[in-house]
């Protein structure tokens, strides 16, 4: 039984801390698309320097994929779990007196987000990885100017791509909304500061999938 409880506690853990690393890249990915905004050539400058530079492309950028892929298979096991783990069945199911829309559903608002990720790859990282590895072009140029700011506005340019990131990012705010408080509930920080953790973490959760959204929009717009 100890082993099991061990066990457990390891993969809430894990997952927790996984979650972790994943909103500080969110923060890290949103800081540097918000330049975008403000800079065409801030946001190009920056984009080739993550893009070309040794230690992001062959160090983390394979520890971010592992992580992503961690925390997804992670989340599964740990909801096969929990679901086989409930035995008695209750006649009638008073979940939403007790928990939010968005503790329950993490499994469905982590597949959207999964799609999410997926429909992110086709329209950025394959077309990087072709254009570096399949064709050997680390120049990140275009037309005689880095490519990166005119490649960001011409995904934007579909409305129906812009609505699919609205949609996802919504989703990301729900799924935010639950994971950021039980990710700190996970590695025992029930303390003075969680009140102040809880308050952060709502304001995390909106702030930023709300900013992504305002920043497709606005390349939407000024296309």
């Amino acid at each position: 039984m100890s082993g099991f409880i061990s066990s457990s506690i390891a993969r809430k853990v894990s997952m927790a801390l996984s979650a972790f690393f994943l909103m500080f890249f969110l923060l890290q990915h949103f800081a540097i698309n918000l330049t975008s905004v403000f800079s065409a050539d801030v946001f190009n400058e920056i984009s080739h320097f993550m893009g070309t530079n040794p230690a992001v492309q062959f160090a983390l950028q394979p520890v971010l994929i592992f992580g992503v892929v961690f925390h997804f298979v992670m989340g599964f096991i740990l909801e096969i779990k929990n679901k086989k783990a409930t035995t008695v069945k209750y006649a009638v199911d008073n979940g939403a007196a007790n928990s939010t829309w968005a503790s329950r559903n993490m499994i469905y608002s982590g597949l959207a987000i999964l799609a999410f990720i997926v429909l992110h790859f086709v329209d950025f990282w394959f077309p990087e990885i072709n254009t570096k590895f399949i064709q050997g072009d680390w120049s990140g140029m275009h037309d005689g100017e880095l490519r990166y700011f005119h490649e960001l506005q011409h995904k934007f340019a579909n409305p129906a791509r812009v609505i699919a990131y609205v949609v996802a990012f919504f989703f990301l705010a729900l799924h935010l909304l639950h994971g950021f408080n039980s990710a700190f509930q996970s590695v025992g920080a029930n303390n003075k500061y969680t009140k102040g953790l809880k308050t952060f973490g709502k304001l995390y959760a909106i702030l930023i999938p709300l900013g992504f959204v305002c920043i497709a929009i606005f390349h939407h717009l000024n296309h």
